[in-house]
């Protein structure tokens, strides 16, 4: 993430149609949130509550809407772009809250062409044998990794929790979200495998 970061910052080119501030925040958001790409871009301005620091997520997959509270680093980032990207353009109900540097939408093809290009420019990439490179969908499953891992290291019950992120993400049901679970215990298992061959390496009787 702090190589693409850093990509978007310091490399990054004006013909993308996307400035490095829009950039960052859209990959901030994604991260923060696991929204899917199609949601973050469908957002407005008018669906960020200030006050509360909520997202209110219309029309999603399933044809429902949600809320998604962000936290307080976000919220600041997400202010922070609102402020820079529209200063003086009158917003309406239709105003999108992250925009091209000609202050329209951001279409999907637009955003996976400047990720494509972006991680390029930072060496983000998996092995050639891998069938597929990191897209930004794959933000949403990080995320949700990312909070059932810590969830078990904090000792939560996570079948109970489950639930609550199933809501969060927006999926249809709990089985869509119950396979994250083999994948954290697997990361887990994996984990503590590469620990124990840091602390316990192999002896040689040579």
């Amino acid at each position: 993430m702090r190589k693409l970061i850093d990509a978007a910052d310091s490399r990054h080119r004006y013909t993308w149609f996307l400035t490095p501030n829009t950039i960052r925040t859209l990959l901030l958001l994604l991260y923060g949130t696991g929204l899917r790409i199609s949601e973050a871009l469908r957002l407005n301005i008018e669906d960020f509550d200030r006050n509360s620091g909520v997202l209110t997520i219309r029309d999603t997959k399933f044809f429902k809407s949600r809320l998604v509270p962000v936290g307080p680093d976000l919220r600041r980032v997400l202010e922070a772009y609102i402020d820079q990207q529209w200063p003086s353009v009158h917003h309406t109900e239709n105003t999108p809250l992250l925009g091209t540097v000609k202050l329209q939408r951001i279409t999907r093809n637009t955003a996976e062409d400047v990720f494509q290009k972006l991680r390029e420019e930072a060496g983000v990439h998996r092995s050639r044998e891998a069938r597929y490179q990191p897209r930004l969908h794959d933000f949403r499953h990080s995320f949700a990794l990312v909070r059932i891992v810590t969830w078990y290291r904090e000792g939560k019950n996570v079948q109970r929790l489950l639930p609550h992120l199933t809501t969060y993400l927006g999926h249809g049901s709990i089985q869509d979200t119950a396979h994250y679970l083999t994948m954290a215990t697997e990361l887990l298992t994996e984990a503590s495998l590469c620990f124990e061959r840091y602390a316990r390496p192999e002896v040689s009787l040579d």
